[in-house]
């Protein structure tokens, strides 16, 4: 009965969702996914009549119902579905109430409350009344007293009678419409008949700047932006901001603001306001208009191109108060009214309501897509341009690299999940198609705040939701924390008659992020790694003294693989080894790098690569031979190698070893050594 019943949940869920518009909803694999609930609470209501009777109400994100235990001798346990309530009378003491939420799926978490029941009234009463440093207008009240299960909290907004409850000792918050004084009265009760009160008259307090900085614009090529105002890219040189078009006389101002170093566009009590290019701008090229704007009281902003040929043209914006709204007009919804944009000399801005607001503007700039020419081929180590886009709370952007201790690129890729939808993610697009297909082995460098974060990688075609066609979504799990580490991903699901433009990344697919920086991410090198792994079959030679034959891992302690090679260095000559030769040419050029997992029975072994044309001795070609020391005896360890000397006009089908050039082996164990998953980044 549990199993049908999260079966039902499930189906009420997809129809509540079926008619949405997002990115990774073009199947049903969420609900295997979905992961278990969040922020479990409950709250504790009691009839104050000596009589115990305490009202229980659980939450939680993702939940669907809840088992109750009352912490006392009651050997049942309740179960209630999401929003509903259940009721136990206690006698007097001391409990904990255990809760255990369920999912959609039936995955569970539990949490812990404790509970007074006294019939005596609360004593000690401790209040604590605060403005929230981060949302406009907000109180937060929090109370501890003795012998108190709950309290009451009345706010002292006129037309609002209504209290807020909470558990003693937890924090309850409300929101003003307007800032001033408040009488906030504040009760705690416990199972007796008598309560307990305190008031305190009480300011509210609007927050009218910005807090935080707006986001971080993403790296583009000097060549796709002109910049107006913006510490990211390359200002137009001698812009006035403030040219005094008789605004001032309206009560309008405006200073240059300063967050922490960060400065940003203050207009103070928005009338109108320009902002004078030295020289007119041609913005022909350019398909958008970016800013980002802050405000604690305007309601619209209404933003003018203005020509030198033939004037001004207005497009209006709604802003979200109290936090950054990020505002992207293409360029057309100026020249569809017919504004030329070849000779762009001001900008004007109208707050709605007039002269009623300040807002604050950061990151004004002009844009288009990418002009750089990408193709689908790997490796991505985002030293250059590539188009960057997200979806449903996904931020993607590329910055300075923040710990090269791991990773000596300069620039790497910056991935948030913000407060969204569960699927929040972001794309890497081309404009010729990624070179994948079935079984390709994707690695790419990543740095994250914590171990077992989930990062999804798959590959879509370009069609537009819900027409989308994509890969298998595989995920792979972060395994340490604060460091870079290379994760692997095995593609499949490729559909040969695609082409697939998009590289898609999620992270945690399943729960909801906040924008925190325990939900970004780094990452860089995106690669395709042409694995040997020696679970088939190989064209395997060798010569002058050398074997080689795959034989059963002897040590899967280091290395999980059922098979690997075995080389041998016989009594022959001091350069005697072993060949791979492949049927079609390896893909390397200058710089390439080679991974290979060896396990030797001596620290200090030199293995020598290179790589070999196909034709016979003496005619044969090579690149430059790379010799790698072991550093571990009797355990696997990961070898890499550089390859230099790369000619590119020659095609190279042999990968050849050699063990300790120049010293003549004895075939003894000494001089046997095994390697698997030869990888090419």
């Amino acid at each position: 009965m549990k199993t049908l019943k999260y079966i039902l949940s499930a189906i009420v869920l997809l129809t509540t969702f079926w008619g949405c518009e997002e990115d990774n909803f073009d199947n049903l694999d969420f609900v295997g996914s979905a992961a278990a609930p969040t922020n479990v609470s409950a709250l504790f209501g009691v009839t104050q009549d000596n009589t115990g009777l305490v009202t229980i109400t659980p939450n939680g994100e993702g939940a669907v119902s809840y088992t109750i235990y009352y912490g006392d001798d009651t050997p049942e346990a309740e179960t209630v579905s999401q929003g509903e309530s259940t009721a136990h009378t206690y006698a007097e003491g001391s409990y904990t109430v255990k809760i255990i939420a369920y999912g959609i799926t039936g995955k569970s978490s539990e949490t812990t409350l404790p509970l007074e029941v006294s019939f005596k009234a609360p004593e000690n009463l401790e209040v604590t009344i605060a403005n929230d440093e981060a949302v406009s207008k907000q109180v937060n009240v929090t109370a501890n007293a003795d012998y108190a299960i709950s309290f009451d909290v009345y706010f002292g907004e006129e037309g609002n009678d209504d209290p807020v409850s909470g558990n003693i000792g937890e924090t309850v918050s409300y929101v003003y419409a307007e800032p001033g004084t408040y009488t906030i009265r504040v009760v705690a009760k416990g199972g007796a008949i008598e309560t307990t009160e305190y008031t305190q008259e009480f300011e509210a307090v609007a927050i009218v700047q910005p807090i935080a900085s707006a986001a971080t614009p993403p790296t583009r090529s000097e060549d796709d932006v002109i910049s107006i105002y913006s510490s990211k890219y390359t200002n137009i040189l001698d812009v006035n901001y403030n040219p005094d078009w008789g605004q001032s006389g309206q009560g309008s101002g405006y200073a240059e603001f300063d967050l922490n170093g960060d400065t940003m566009l203050q207009y103070i009590n928005l009338s109108y306001q320009g902002i004078q290019f030295s020289a007119a701008e041609d913005l022909t090229s350019m398909e958008y208009l970016h800013m980002d704007v802050w405000t604690a009281d305007v309601e619209t902003l209404e933003t003018s191109l203005i020509s030198l040929t033939n004037g001004e043209k207005p497009v209006v914006s709604e802003l979200t108060t109290d936090q950054w709204t990020s505002i992207d007009i293409p360029m057309s919804a100026f020249t569809d009214q017919g504004l030329t944009v070849a000779d762009i000399h001001q900008l004007k801005f109208v707050g709605t309501p007039w002269a009623g607001g300040t807002v604050f503007i950061d990151n004004l700039y002009f844009y288009r897509a990418s002009t750089a020419q990408i193709d689908g081929s790997l490796p991505i180590n985002f030293e250059s341009d590539y188009l960057l886009s997200s979806f449903d709370g996904g931020i993607i952007s590329t910055v300075e690299n923040p710990d090269t201790s791991g990773n000596p690129s300069a620039t790497v890729l910056e991935l948030v999940k913000g407060d969204g939808q569960t699927w929040a993610g972001s794309k890497i697009t081309v404009e010729d198609p990624y070179d994948v297909s079935e079984n390709t082995v994707v690695t790419m460098k990543v740095w994250s705040p914590r171990e077992g974060l989930n990062v999804l990688m798959k590959f879509e075609d370009d069609a537009v939701w819900p027409d989308t066609s994509a890969t298998s979504e595989i995920t792979a799990t972060t395994t340490v924390a604060n460091a870079w580490e290379e994760l692997s991903f095995t593609v499949t699901g490729v559909d040969s008659s695609l082409d697939y433009y998009n590289l898609v990344l999620i992270m945690d697919n399943g729960t909801v992020g906040d924008g925190s920086s325990d939900y970004t991410i780094y990452v860089d090198d995106i690669s395709i790694a042409s694995f040997l792994d020696f679970e088939e079959d190989y064209s395997m030679s060798s010569f002058d003294g050398g074997s080689m034959a795959t034989v059963e891992n002897p040590d899967t302690s280091g290395n999980s693989s059922a098979t690997v090679a075995q080389l041998v260095k016989g009594a022959g000559q001091t350069w005697a080894g072993s060949k791979i030769t492949a049927e079609e040419p390896f893909d390397i050029e200058e710089g390439t790098t080679i991974k290979m997992k060896v396990w030797s029975p001596r620290e200090g072994l030199n293995l020598l690569m290179k790589f070999e044309d196909a034709a016979a001795w003496p005619d044969t070609s090579a690149t430059d031979e790379i010799t790698v020391a072991t550093t571990v005896a009797n355990t696997w360890e990961e070898l890499t190698y550089t390859i230099t000397g790369v000619d590119s006009s020659l095609e190279y089908y042999n990968l050849v070893l050699i063990m300790d050039n120049g010293t003549v082996g004895d075939g003894s164990s000494d001089y046997t050594i095994y390697v698997d998953d030869i990888s090419q980044n």
